[in-house]
């Protein structure tokens, strides 16, 4: 166990400032790990209960030959005798026996002589060279030979290419030894006892391989997908920044936003609600059309094409970095083993296998089936159900707020009142949904690991699995229902004026504005994407662990009265270490990612800025999983793993729905479509002037039903006969009035047929850089075939080594059997047996 500020300043020697407590009472063995457990700590002083101790033999283990060195282990021994807490002296027999198991396998323990902190104990674990020769062997843990041989440079234009890179990157590279590129390697093969004579700060790089020697291969391989997820992000910002700055220098000369804002036009709309809501100009929502126009132009088009392949090298990016960092840390040839069954799974099967025997007489070795899993998969399913209902339940009660609360503002008698109504309700209803939203998501991952436990998998990494999938669809639906609700369900059902849909009989359902819906997407989506990152990534991770340990301090400074001797002592550095928090596992690290990778995927056509936001929070993130790690969480236990698991699956899955969503938001939500239809088929001179007006229908006031007529009728200043509303209906003085017309089935069948081009072409050529761009990189494929050819000229000198040395052997004994024949030529039988002597020798190959 080392000091948790070697990462911080990787030149210092790690041991130079915590020598304290990194050893054994001997200063020899290092400490390799730590045990903690709990006793209750009696009020009877220190040296009533060594004096008990010492004097009472019975209070001695049973186990004498499992006895721990150390004084401090003993204190709740003499305490289990004092108070007879038979509890007590059960965990301390299991304790004991636990101890003693591990001293069998040739781990070495000793007891912490004096713990400072109130009722707990701590052992310490040395592993002798022996212990780790037969574990590397058993792991076939992949150790670097005596063998080098050069890695294959670039040549030529790459070379001079690469120079020119690592030129410009050098300030801000990490000033580690480990991160100099490597021309030479060794050759590495699977440990064996036989064969034993074979063997930063905020600007810089990560540097990834003093983090997998501290934290291990898995953890490592978070950071390295954190850190190419992050570079990936800075040319898919640069692209999402120049289609926004298109949008802004386009604004003036669109024109359908110039004809919204038009007052000359004097285009009088329908009321947005009954009897409370009067007729208004269609200039009035200028403001909004021109802003619609910034994400709603051909260049999100481009950039939504430009995303689906972004996603696709991305993922075929990490492959080649995976494949690098295998090779680098000799996982190439790495196979997880079978994981041994989480200790519920045996308990599940123990008491299935003694409930048998006892009905049935049964011994023979039990599991658990699907019958036995079946009350859990149906509690699963219908919990998922439930949750994912109750998300559904709360968007629709979010959206009767906003229908209810324009409804109440309308009232407003002030023109400036009514004309903020519609920014108000979305605003405020935003900010809800992110309330809503954070607190699921904590609840939702708390009921997740519940339905995952009560599954009882078998092994963790099936449980990793399961609760990662479960967190990920609930956490996913939690986030995206109501950007879904904007983007395909928001003011597709209206209804049309006099025949409006309603709810409760009562509430009209939700229109989009004059713009569309486009621009409401684009606020839903920006409030809660940097809402969840600023609060619920980058705060909770600091407040959280700052409260937490806020708690642990006001604990030990009300302790400090009671036990103010002990702890005014100097603490070990595994006493320290005890009071950080427990590392949890990276699911939630993965989970927020996953989480931004599909806000910075989805919706990018109605968003384009997503990426700059993204990557502007990994920047912060990925310093603060650093800090977290190091200062605020104990050392996880080094594991080994050779990819990222099921979030690679889940990432792959993520990018081929965001071509789809993609396509159905440019095709439904934005008017991209309807003025492709309009320029090619409707437009009289071929250009867009016009445009707005065809997209509009009328209505005859005189149609409106009893009671939803507005109010005021005069609010403008004049008679209004005919007002208008965005649909593609015929007029009232049309034979089949306010029926659909064959514009809208026009639209419409254009809408499907692009939805069914982009996504084919997008999918198709996704898939084609997939397949051009390889998995493994040709240099490192070159390497491990360089390698295999290379391990085994070496085996076979080695063989060949041991063939010469048997025949020089060989010779030796022939020639030294003559000798002996010749000195004695005549034997008697008697003396036949020592002439063995001659040819005995003691071969140690």
């Amino acid at each position: 166990m080392s000091c948790l500020n070697t990462w911080l300043n990787p030149f210092s020697d790690p041991d130079a400032n915590c020598k304290h407590g990194l050893y054994f009472r001997d200063g020899k063995r290092k400490v390799d790990y730590i045990l903690v457990y709990h006793y209750k700590k009696s009020s009877v002083s220190k040296t009533l209960t060594r004096r008990i101790h010492h004097n009472d033999s019975s209070a001695r283990s049973i186990k004498q030959d499992h006895q721990l060195p150390g004084k401090g282990g003993h204190l709740d021994v003499g305490e289990s005798e004092l108070h007879m807490d038979y509890h007590e002296d059960d965990k301390r027999f299991r304790r004991e026996e636990y101890e003693g198991n591990l001293m069998e396998a040739g781990l070495e323990l000793e007891r912490d002589e004096d713990t400072k902190i109130h009722g707990v104990g701590f052992v310490k674990i040395h592993a002798p060279w022996n212990v780790l020769c037969r574990e590397a062997e058993f792991l076939k843990l992949k150790m670097p030979t005596k063998k080098v041989y050069q890695i294959n440079q670039a040549h030529g234009l790459l070379k001079k290419i690469n120079s020119v890179i690592q030129k410009i990157t050098e300030p801000i590279q990490p000033k580690v030894a480990e991160h100099k590129p490597e021309t030479v390697k060794r050759l590495s093969y699977p440990f064996s006892r036989e064969k034993q004579h074979f063997y930063g700060v905020f600007y810089k790089y990560q540097p990834i391989d003093l983090v997998r020697k501290y934290f291990g291969e898995k953890i490592g391989l978070y950071f390295a997908w954190l850190g190419v997820y992050t570079q990936m992000l800075i040319p898919a910002s640069i692209v999402g920044v120049i289609v926004f700055l298109y949008g802004c220098a386009t604004v003036d000369e669109n024109i359908p936003s110039m004809e919204m804002c038009d007052e000359r036009n004097n285009i009088t709309m329908c009321p947005l609600c009954d009897n409370t809501c009067s007729y208004w100009k269609m200039s009035s929502s200028c403001a909004t059309a021109r802003a619609s126009h910034l994400f709603d132009n051909p260049a999100t088009v481009f950039f939504s094409v430009f995303m689906a392949l972004w996603a696709a090298t991305f993922m075929e990016h990490w492959k080649r970095k995976q494949m690098r960092l295998n090779y680098r840390w000799d996982l190439t040839g790495f196979e997880e083993e079978e994981a041994h069954p989480r200790a519920e799974y045996e308990a599940k099967v123990l008491e299935k296998s003694l409930r048998k025997e006892y009905i049935h007489k049964k011994t023979d070795k039990e599991k658990l089936t699907w019958k036995d899993r079946f009350p859990a998969y149906f509690t699963n399913f219908v919990g998922i159900i439930f949750m994912i209902g109750l998300t559904f339940a709360i968007v629709f009660g979010v959206i009767i707020y906003r229908i209810s609360t324009a409804a109440a503002l309308a009232l407003s008698s002030t023109p400036s009142g009514r004309s903020s109504v519609r920014v108000t309700v979305t605003a405020t209803a935003v900010i809800i949904n992110l309330v809503v939203i954070i607190i699921l998501d904590e609840v939702y991952g708390c009921i997740a690991r519940w339905l995952t436990q009560i599954e009882v998998p078998k092994t963790d990494k099936s449980f990793e699995e399961r609760l990662i999938f479960k967190a990920f669809l609930l956490k996913f639906v939690n986030a995206y229902t109501p950007i879904f609700y904007v983007a395909f369900f928001k003011g597709r059902f209206v209804g049309r004026p006099g025949d409006y849909v309603y709810i409760f009989h009562s509430f009209r359902m939700e229109e989009c504005a004059p713009g569309g819906c486009l621009m409401e997407l684009c606020i839903q989506l920006s409030i809660i994407m940097l809402g969840k990152q600023l609060i619920q990534n980058n705060l909770f991770e600091i407040g959280i662990p700052k409260m937490k340990k806020l708690i642990r301090y006001i604990k030990l400074k009300r302790r400090r009265s009671l036990d103010h001797e002990e702890h005014m002592k100097k603490k070990q550095r595994y006493e320290v270490d005890y009071n950080l928090e427990p590392f949890a596992g990276l699911t939630p690290e993965y989970m927020e990612m996953i989480i931004q990778f599909g806000f910075v995927t989805l919706f990018v056509a109605s968003f384009p800025l997503a990426p700059l936001f993204a990557l502007l929070n990994n920047i912060i993130e990925i310093r603060l999983d650093a800090k977290k790690f190091v200062t605020e969480l104990r050392r996880p236990v080094a594991v080994r793993a050779k990819d990222i698991g099921i979030w690679y699956n889940i990432l792959r899955g993520v990018g081929k729905l965001a071509v789809i969503i993609n396509a159905f938001v440019i095709s439904f939500t934005s008017d991209f479509i309807p003025r492709l239809v309009y320029l090619y088929m409707y437009s009289e001179n071929g250009t867009m002037h016009g445009f707005v007006n065809h997209t509009l229908s009328s209505f005859n006031v005189s149609d409106f039903q009893g009671g939803t007529a507005p109010n005021d009728p005069m609010e403008l200043g004049y008679v209004v006969q005919i007002c208008r509303y965005k649909d593609y209906r015929e007029p009232p003085w049309s034979e089949n009035k306010y029926e659909i017309s064959k514009d809208f089935w026009a639209v419409l069948a254009a809408r499907l047929a692009f939805v069914i081009v982009f996504q084919n072409l997008v999918m198709f050529m996704s898939d084609f850089v997939d397949w051009i761009i390889p998995d493994i990189p040709k240099d490192i494929s070159q390497q491990i075939h360089k390698e295999k050819v290379l391990m085994v000229e070496v085996f076979m000198k080695e063989e060949q080594g041991k063939l010469q040395m048997l025949e020089t052997w060989k010779d030796k004994d022939m020639k030294k059997g003559e000798n002996c024949n010749n000195h004695s030529p005549k034997l008697s039988r008697s003396q036949s047996g020592s002439m063995s002597s001659c040819h005995s020798y003691h071969i140690d190959v």
